[in-house]
């Protein structure tokens, strides 16, 4: 029997293992022959870019209910390493330490935050990086009324000013309300600062849609600070790189994303991000049957740009890596991915939000009707199929790439 094993369920990992399972009815070859098989840390497919919002009921789908009525195998455990001479990986499983074998290989991990060794960090500093992360934010912004009253009560510093930052800080406010709310507070006000070591807020989204979150930001109270970092934390606030110390009961965390560090197990060289380099079929320069997508690979998506760490890629990525590495098994021919268009769309809570397209972000849409696309992607378009339907299924890992999304007036 063969073995496609598919490391990771993200974005990237279960459309690989849906495209994998796609390619395999597509030329009849059944799960007796070629076998499927996700190793993922728990049993949920996360929509990680919906983490930051306040009802977070509805961002994990279970993996049963994508992959079992398609026939692909799912175990729930940890992968310790790669033996990529022996195509084996180890995991644990259970508390137990299991070797899987395979014939093809797809590695898509995905990214995780950046932690510099900033004294207090681990201890004090939030994030919403993974479910449990927002969810245990959520739960500590809900219980703030109950703690004794001090300086920074309501007071949240958002370290990190890039989109994940930005979105996460236009939420806040409106959270801190709610807490106060249902507590009986009514004395005060919540106070949300945004702090970037870069001189400019949203710097990545160029001039005009910096101009637009400038004026998002104003309006939903977030005070921003620039060109300043974070030289410490503790449970009563942040010192900031100036000496100054800002009295804040909390601090979350946004300061980028890095590959899953596992990418230092394959013999290539890795970009800033520490992503390992594919070429137009996910197939990992340079590594025998292997296939990487998502965060963890940087792949040329139009002959000119490098692959950005975010669903938006991650998800044809997966698409393709999956149908090529049951092509490449069976020796049929593989297809390129090529991704012409591309687009950002920032969440920029009860503003709206702001829609670009290009390289360069060029701005086609603001407020309300920027955000009904945005609620469109975060809500709809970026859901594997929830019928366990298995033709629906099979049918949305179509290796292709979706047109952008629409913009509403």
């Amino acid at each position: 029997m063969g073995r496609i094993l598919v490391l990771g369920a993200g974005f990237a990992g279960l459309w690989s293992a849906v495209g994998a399972a796609r390619a395999l009815d597509e030329f009849r070859i059944s799960r007796n022959e070629v076998q499927v098989t996700v190793v993922n840390r728990d049993a949920w497919h996360a929509i990680r870019v919906r983490n930051y919002e306040a009802d977070l009921g509805q961002v994990r789908v279970a993996l049963d209910d994508v992959l079992d009525p398609i026939g692909v195998k799912w175990i729930t455990g940890e992968v310790a390493g790669i033996d990529l001479a022996h195509r084996q990986v180890a995991c644990a499983i259970r508390g137990t330490r299991h070797l899987l074998d395979y014939d093809r290989l797809v590695f898509a991990l995905g990214s995780q935050v950046v932690r510099p060794e900033v004294p207090g960090l681990a201890e004090y500093a939030f994030d919403v990086d993974t479910y449990e992360g927002g969810a245990r934010l959520n739960t500590h912004i809900d219980t703030l009324p109950e703690q004794p009253s001090s300086p920074g009560q309501f007071t949240v510093v958002v370290v990190g000013a890039g989109l994940t930052g930005i979105e996460t800080a236009t939420e806040l406010p409106g959270k801190l309300r709610a807490a106060m709310s249902r507590a009986g507070r009514v004395a005060g006000a919540p106070r949300v600062i945004l702090a970037d070591h870069r001189p400019m807020i949203g710097s990545d989204m160029g001039e005009y849609a910096c101009r637009v979150i400038d004026e998002a930001l104003a309006s939903l109270g977030v005070e921003t600070l620039a060109g300043v970092s974070v030289g410490a934390i503790d449970a009563s606030g942040a010192t900031l790189s100036t000496g100054e110390k800002i009295p804040a009961a909390t601090i979350v965390w946004c300061t980028g994303m890095r590959a899953n560090p596992l990418t230092g197990l394959f013999p290539v060289t890795r970009d800033r991000f520490g992503r390992i380099p594919v070429d137009s079929f996910m197939k990992v320069e340079g590594v025998n049957d292997t296939f990487a997508a998502g965060d963890v690979a940087c792949a040329v998506v139009d002959g000119q740009h490098a692959s950005v760490m975010s669903c938006q890629h991650a998800r044809p990525m997966g698409r393709f890596a999956g149908h090529n590495a049951i092509c490449d098994f069976l020796g049929r021919p593989m297809l390129p991915l090529r991704i012409d268009s591309y687009v950002t769309i920032l969440d920029l809570g009860p503003w709206g939000a702001v829609y670009t397209e290009g390289w360069d972000r060029h701005v086609v849409a603001t407020g309300a009707a920027a955000k009904r696309t945005k609620q469109l992607i975060n809500c709809e378009r970026i859901y594997p199929p929830r019928s366990a339907d298995r033709r629906q299924i099979l049918d949305a890992a179509a290796p292709i790439v979706q047109i952008p999304p629409p913009q509403f007036r």
